[in-house]
């Protein structure tokens, strides 16, 4: 799904990251852990395509991101649904069209999609939040809108940068939870979190594996997690 092999990065000529080798395969869950500034977030880019290796390669579905144009990217995009740590939404816009933002991007008829729509606010517990707007969003409610929006596509691979990092321990679970059941549908799921106690509970429930960033290199963490 995620193919690195001996990926760098590098910002004004000083490695960010270096020597990345790694797959992310069809249905696997991985934390990815690290101090803030190790390159968590620089990593998830390169995933999704907003970076690009400055040497080795990246291959996403199978392609070498490298050689894919900006059309390519785009169509790749569409399998991978991102959470952002900031949940940037579109202020004047009810919940339910923010959630909705991907299929219009993508050209596709909202009102076709209205009911998948409403089952998606449900299963996040947003249904009687889908006429208020951002501003008017609790942190833990924005989380989860930033989730719906990130399946909205049906997505093979679901990135996550910090989901949890705002809200408290009861929203967080809730959140992991829902990403467990995202999981266990089939869906390959990546977390960048500082969280290990979430770590650990996820742990308990379904079978992952935690990466850790260290020294501008991506290691698989021991368990110690």
């Amino acid at each position: 799904m995620i193919e690195l092999e001996n990926a760098a990065y590098s910002y004004n000529r000083d490695d960010l990251l270096r020597d990345m080798t790694i797959r992310l395969q069809p249905g696997s869950f991985h934390f990815l852990v690290g101090p803030s500034g190790a390159g968590k977030s620089t990593f998830l880019k390169l995933c999704y395509m907003e970076l690009k290796a400055t040497t080795g390669s990246v291959q996403v579905f199978g392609k070498d991101v490298r050689d894919m144009d900006r059309d390519q990217i785009a169509l790749a995009r569409r399998r991978i649904g991102v959470v952002h740590q900031d949940c940037q939404f579109l202020d004047h816009l009810p919940l339910i069209e923010n959630i909705a933002l991907p299929l219009t991007v993508a050209g596709r008829d909202v009102t076709s999609q209205r009911e998948n729509l409403e089952e998606l606010l449900k299963w996040v517990g947003l249904s009687d939040r889908r006429d208020a707007t951002p501003p008017e969003l609790s942190g833990g409610e924005r989380q989860r809108a930033a989730l719906a929006r990130a399946v909205i596509m049906d997505p093979d691979l679901i990135l996550a940068d910090e989901p949890t990092g705002n809200v408290d321990q009861q929203m967080s679970e809730r959140l992991l939870a829902l990403l467990v059941e995202l999981n266990r549908m089939g869906k390959a799921i990546l977390v960048a979190t500082h969280d290990f106690g979430l770590i650990r509970s996820t742990k308990s429930q379904v079978s992952t594996k935690a990466l850790r960033i260290k020294d501008n290199q991506l290691h698989l963490a021991g368990a110690e997690l």
